[in-house]
Parts: structure tokens; sequence; C-alpha cells
């Protein structure tokens, strides 16, 4: 059994990590605003430019673009992006099972899939797993910025081109609130129009539909990627948050119920002296 000695140990050392857990907390939520701000300030540009790209990619053939040609697809490539560190509760745990779930269901369906890794937490976990990881960027996710996302996409827009792969998706956390976080698959390549982009708002081009699409396909590409990798940054530091807040009021709950237990054995060891010091007394009485 523990003693006192022991549980006010016990006491010290959890109020000190209360105090890291604290700590961490504020810090995520410094980082939290600043991506919060990032994330939106940059959807609106994404949401106009997917208006105006579906609305190009409805009104020409699909043959004109290799990025919008679709084929029966055998292989297909996975962007997957995680954190470079934990401590952000189911984070990146939820990431990691959505992908595996999903290499299996392409699987059972005769396609293949490999990764492209983003962040440390997802190349781990898949390193040990039979899953073919083409490329990996790992450390980068504390300087998430549009020519990262066009470096992720240029490796994957050339397998793609190539043939080698005839689909590629992305996964991330889009972010809604700071306890919220969706775990989001979309298919990047190729590029198909949405259901009922016809019927949406028609645009006056200038020049051509078909050079238009040279420019624009692989620039709308790059900032759903960018966007992605934005609502990721945001996620993990909202999750981070919310970890280390449950983490400091755990810490609260354990700190009280210690000093419950503490403050017990201390009147009982004035008990049992203040017992010993009246049986004494009533022995020399005797």
């Amino acid at each position: 059994m523990a003693s006192l000695r022991d549980i006010r140990k016990r006491i010290a050392s959890v109020k000190n990590t209360q105090k890291i857990t604290n700590a961490m907390k504020m810090v995520a939520a410094a980082k939290l605003r600043r991506a919060e701000e990032s994330i939106k300030a940059a959807r609106p540009f994404a949401d106009k430019m997917r208006d105006v790209l579906m609305s190009l990619a409805a009104r020409v053939n699909p043959g004109v673009h290799p990025m919008l040609t679709m084929v029966p697809p055998q292989k297909a490539l996975l962007i997957e992006i995680t954190a470079d560190r934990g401590l952000c509760g189911a984070f990146n745990v939820n990431l990691n099972r959505r992908a595996e779930a999903f290499v299996k269901e392409m699987k059972s369906k005769g396609i293949q899939v490999d990764l492209i890794n983003v962040g440390r937490k997802g190349n781990d976990y898949f390193r040990r797993r039979q899953v073919t990881i083409v490329e990996r960027f790992v450390n980068v996710m504390n300087k998430v910025n549009f020519e990262l996302a066009g470096q992720v996409l240029d490796v994957a827009t050339e397998k793609f081109v190539s043939g080698e792969y005839q689909e590629v998706y992305l996964l991330y956390n889009s972010f809604r609130t700071a306890v919220t976080q969706v775990s989001t698959l979309r298919r990047l390549l190729p590029v198909a129009p949405e259901e009922g982009t016809k019927r949406r708002r028609e645009y006056l081009y200038e020049p051509s539909e078909e050079e238009l699409l040279e420019e624009i396909l692989p620039r709308y590409v790059q900032v759903q990627v960018f966007t992605g990798l934005l609502d990721s940054v945001a996620s993990e530091h909202g999750a981070r948050m919310t970890a280390m807040e449950a983490a400091t009021s755990n810490a609260d709950e354990m700190i009280h119920k210690l000093t419950l237990k503490a403050n017990r054995m201390r009147q009982e060891s004035i008990t049992t002296e203040l017992m010993e010091i009246v049986g004494g007394a009533e022995a020399l009485k005797g």
C-alpha cells in the first residue's frame, strides 16, 4: 500500500504534468486562431475557382486535357495528410484507420492503392504495413505554404499523367470547430464536373476554353491540396487544444482524489497515534 509520502509525491508529479498540459493548451489555442484565419481566408478563393472550373469542365470534351480523362482504374494514389506530432487525441488515429479502410475497400475492387504521406504520423503508421509509400513529406506541417502543396502535387500529377495511376485521392481532416474535425476523402484526379454543374452560371472565356484549362486545372488541383493542408493544420491545433484541456481537467480530478486519500491517511495516522497515547496512559494508571 502506498505511503503518505508516496501519495504526496504523486500529487506533486500530477501538478507538474498539469502545468505542462495547460501550457500546451494555451499554445495550441494561439496557433489555432492563426490557422483558422488562414483557412477562412483561403476557402472563398478555392470555392470560386471550383465554380469556374466545374462550369468550364462541363462544357468541354474530357479528352482535351489529361487531367480530365477518365479510364477504368487499376491503380490509385492516395495523398494522406496527418500531423508530424502526437498529443492531439484521435486526430492521427482516425485518419490512418480511414486510409487503411480505403486501401482495403479499393483492393476488394481489384484496385491497388499506393500512398503519398504528408506528415510523420501517417508515414510511421504505414511504413510498418504492406502498403507502398511512393513519396513522403515529414516535418513539414509547421511550415505549410502554397509551394509545399505544389511539391506534393507535382509527384501525384506526374504519375497520373504518365498513366501509372488512373486516380488520385486526398484524405485530410476538415476543420469545422475547435472540437469538430471531419475526416474527408475526395478525388482530386481526374477532375470531373459535379452533378448539377451545367445549371450553374455561364461564363465568357478569353482565350479559348482549352487554353484556360491548361492553365487553370493544375492550379485548381494545387489549391485543393493547399486548402486540405490548411484544414489539417487548423484541425490538428483544435484537436490538440481539446486533448490538452481534457488532460488538464483530468489532472484536476486526480489531484482532488489523491488529496482526499492523503487527508484520510493522515487522519487515520493521527487517530492511531492518539489511541496509542490513550492506551499507554491507561496502562500507566493501571
